[in-house]
């Protein structure tokens, strides 16, 4: 969990530099701001799913699991509105740029981390 957040945040700031280089201020710390919309969520469920392995047991495990995944949809909106509302002037494409390359992270972990069992599995076939 802590590497995909660690990604998101390098994602973010590295979208920024490049669209605050080609686009101008305005653009780069929107896409910041998408990226952190996207992580300060993520990182709340992260933080609810670990607190969560400490007691043992499915339910709690699930009920962890809604409460982040609801806590983070809350968080999400709420950030999104406050960054309409409060942020004079803001770039809306770089905003958007910057929470999909963040989520696009996410999908990107869960390939490699599919990959890396896959490659596990094939190599335990071929040792038997």
């Amino acid at each position: 969990m802590l590497k995909v957040l660690i990604g998101q945040i390098g994602t973010g700031v590295v979208l920024a530099a490049v669209l605050w280089s080609i686009y101008g201020i305005t653009a780069g710390y929107s896409a910041l701001l998408g990226s952190l919309i996207c992580v300060i969520p993520n990182a709340f469920l992260a933080l609810r799913l670990a607190v969560s392995r400490r007691d043992r047991g499915a339910s709690a495990l699930m009920r962890a699991a809604y409460i982040g995944e609801f806590g983070k949809l809350t968080i999400t909106v709420l950030m999104f509105s406050i960054v309409f509302v409060v942020v004079r002037p803001f770039e809306p494409a770089a905003l958007f740029a910057g929470f999909i390359a963040a989520q696009l992270v996410i999908l990107a972990g869960l390939l490699m981390r599919d990959g890396q069992y896959q490659a596990g599995q094939t190599e335990t076939k071929n040792g038997e």
